[in-house]
């Protein structure tokens, strides 16, 4: 049976970034991933937005993490080239009965110490003069990034300070043992791996590979809920030039305008279903749905402009109709095993968050960063 010092479960942004963080600060990891790739699932089928912070209730994981994640993001990215652009974002109330929403979005956003100037409708114009809106907020901290260069990048950092990523090993099983774990792993050939420190990063499969830990209680482990959303892409050129959110709603911040970096328009995401396993077929029978929602705020929005772009799968830890869930770093405070770290719910702001949430890690476990 081989050992190493730790194994993070799951190549995602936010795993790519503990696994960084852990050999940073001498550890010897492995990273494993069930795919045949890193960043596959949730991480790839994102809107690569930098978020702000606004909209997560203050003292939040999510607005903490997403605030010193942006930064660290931002710092990030200058330093190891990877492309992104600050190119700001819009929030508007498009009737007078969503004022009272916009004031509700300031004063999250003020509490989380984000600041976010108030537009009129005349100003809102001069930013998108295609968007109709009776009032706005503008948020210069929001931007945008190529999630998959991030990711690569977060890799290239990991194994220049010795981690490795091991592809197609999905995790079986889990004991946990005096002296550490005892994984589970399959793949070619399955096998066992002993680690003393223990990081599952599954995301979409978090709460399947914390429930095969033996010794591990059920109650540290949260229902298992999946958002499905849609994006749809705009055919010819974008009007935008900013990121264009209308007012969120009970299920998520509804059907927005995103950029990537060369400048293409897509629309989204919706919350289109709960499937109780991943599933990313493309519904087009939604289009009509979109157009409605868009021209609320762009009215002018061409006939039969819109095309299937992608669907992504957010994990939650709060299904239909509950409040929306806050990030679970599970740690041994929580339950009681030394060098286990479970991270359950972590979407949106995730890929924002990642740098903050792998020294998070760091501190539910004792350790000092590199």
């Amino acid at each position: 049976m081989e050992s190493v010092d730790a194994v993070v479960v799951g190549a995602g942004v936010v795993g790519l970034a503990v696994a960084r963080e852990l050999a940073l600060a001498g550890r010897e990891v492995w990273l494993l991933e069930a795919q045949e790739s890193f960043g596959t699932q949730t991480s790839s089928r994102s809107s690569e937005v930098i978020h702000a912070g606004i909209y997560y209730p203050p003292g939040s994981a999510k607005a903490r993490l997403c605030v010193a994640g942006r930064r660290l993001l931002y710092e990030y990215c200058r330093e190891r080239g990877v492309a992104h652009r600050q190119l700001g974002k819009l929030l508007v109330a498009v009737h007078e009965d969503e004022r009272a929403e916009l004031r509700r979005c300031a004063e999250r956003a003020a509490a989380n110490g984000v600041p976010l100037q108030p537009l009129t409708a005349a100003e809102v114009s001069r930013l998108e003069p295609a968007v109709r809106a009776v009032a706005g907020l503008w948020s210069e901290s929001t931007g945008i990034v190529d999630s998959h260069g991030l990711m690569l990048a977060l890799l290239g950092d990991a194994q220049a300070a010795g981690a490795m990523l091991v592809t197609r090993t999905p995790v079986l099983g889990a004991a946990l043992r005096d002296d550490g774990f005892v994984l589970s792993v399959g793949g070619a050939e399955a096998a066992s791996l002993h680690c003393r420190v223990l990081v599952n990063a599954a995301g979409l499969h978090a709460q399947r590979v914390a429930s095969a830990i033996q010794g591990l209680h059920a109650r540290h482990v949260p229902p298992t809920h999946y958002a499905k959303g849609h994006y749809f892409t705009l055919a010819g050129r974008s009007p935008f030039t900013h990121l264009v959110y209308p007012m969120p709603n009970h299920a998520g911040l509804g059907v927005h305008v995103t950029l990537d970096l060369a400048g293409r328009c897509r629309f989204g995401p919706d919350v289109s279903g709960w499937p109780t396993e991943p599933d990313y077929a493309f519904e087009t029978r939604l289009e009509p749905e979109f157009e409605r929602a868009i021209r609320r705020y762009w009215p002018g929005l061409p006939e039969a402009a819109l095309q299937p772009g992608y669907t992504g799968i957010r994990p939650k830890v709060s299904g239909p109709g509950e409040p929306a869930g806050d990030f679970v770093l599970q740690g041994p405070g929580a339950h009681g095993h030394p060098g286990l770290v479970n991270l359950f719910g972590i979407e949106s702001p995730g890929l924002t968050a990642s740098l903050a949430i792998a020294r998070a890690v760091l501190a539910e476990l004792g350790l000092r960063p590199g």
